[in-house]
């Protein structure tokens, strides 16, 4: 039911009421709190990843790449880009999840397909860090296709790197460099085994 409701929010409601329900997921949470990344993931997964294109946002940091990829290309692409925008866009709502949010006023007619919702992060004693969701509407609402954190797109941050890879190795082997870069941040960040229920 709750999807169902989300695909008629507009879309500055929507990025408000997912944040505001996830920060608060992240800070009563105790085990989040000490550092359980895996149990922090299945927040992201559950309550963020609906909300997102990911295959979109693949397909713009691939660039002219994407249409050079077989279908099965494409699928492995969007999935190893899909757990690393995860874990990068989880660290971020971590870090964050003590500040307050001052959520902009939306700047688009109705008849808009496409708009951006602007975020600001407020930390005591430093300049608000600005959080810009790129939002296009879709037959299922709302989804996002890049997140700009302080200034910097997530996916023209791949962008360079995922072009250099591509020519120096082919699609294989930019796919091969994701799955290599995901495993290492696995390895990286210990995650805490969850509790017996």
């Amino acid at each position: 039911m709750p999807a169902a409701q989300a695909d008629d929010l507009a879309p500055d409601v929507l990025v408000k009421n997912v944040t505001r329900e996830v920060v608060e997921l992240i800070s009563k949470d105790k085990e989040i709190r000490s550092g359980n990344r895996a149990k922090l993931m299945e927040v992201i997964q559950a309550k963020v990843l609906p909300h997102f294109n990911f295959t979109g946002m693949t397909a713009l940091a691939m660039g002219q790449s994407w249409r050079k990829a077989t279908p099965e290309q494409r699928k492995r692409l969007t999935g190893e880009f899909k757990t690393l925008l995860v874990r990068t866009y989880a660290s971020a709502l971590a870090a964050y999840s003590d500040q307050k949010f001052d959520y902009r006023p939306l700047r688009a007619r109705p008849t808009d397909t496409d708009v951006i919702v602007n975020v600001r992060v407020l930390q005591p004693g430093a300049q608000p860090v600005p959080i810009d969701y790129s939002m296009e509407k879709t037959a299922s609402g709302w989804k996002v296709y890049d997140v700009m954190v302080g200034g910097v797109s997530l996916v023209a941050n791949y962008r360079t790197e995922f072009n250099n890879t591509v020519r120096e190795s082919g699609i294989d082997g930019l796919i091969k460099s994701m799955q290599a870069k995901n495993h290492s941040l696995e390895a990286a960040a210990p995650e805490k085994p969850a509790e017996e229920k």
